[in-house]
């Protein structure tokens, strides 16, 4: 199981989207994601998210929550433990991603964006502000969801 990160980071009432639009090969081709990837080597999962951002944004995380842990189950792609985080703090300043376009969207428009089914459920957890960790199970058929299922922990 491959290990992977995704970051919704926030400003001003937005979170920093990212319009998958320039990999020919790319699982999340035309969809709308936050910014994360794959784990390398030994690397933590915020240290990940650190080089992840860092690379596709040019920012630097200053304050980030780790937000829920989402296991990804496929029929056509090997399995994916992914760790979602949010961030309210960087420095830096936007650079141009060669995956896809950054844009800068309203956390009220965001669920009509283009994106996975799955994507949408921890979407919508984020977007009401729940506090709770949490953990998620996606089982995917295709690109279809065929089972959902959360978990929240702790108090």
């Amino acid at each position: 199981m491959k290990m992977t990160t995704l970051c919704y980071i926030e400003n001003n009432d937005c979170y920093l989207m990212l319009h998958r639009t320039k990999k020919k090969k790319d699982v999340n081709k035309d969809k709308w994601i936050g910014v994360g990837g794959h784990a390398e080597g030994n690397e933590t999962p915020q240290e990940c998210l650190l080089r992840e951002v860092k690379e596709e944004t040019g920012l630097l995380l200053t304050s980030y929550k780790f937000r829920g842990l989402i296991t990804f189950i496929s029929d056509e792609y090997e399995a994916e433990m992914m760790c979602l985080f949010t961030a309210d703090g960087y420095t830096g300043e936007l650079i141009t991603c060669d995956e896809g376009e950054l844009e800068w969207v309203k956390k009220s428009d965001v669920p009509q964006l283009p994106t996975w089914e799955g994507d949408a459920q921890f979407l919508k957890l984020l977007l009401e502000d729940e506090k709770r960790f949490f953990a998620m199970k996606l089982r995917y058929e295709g690109e279809r969801l065929v089972e959902k299922s959360v978990e929240f922990c702790g108090a």
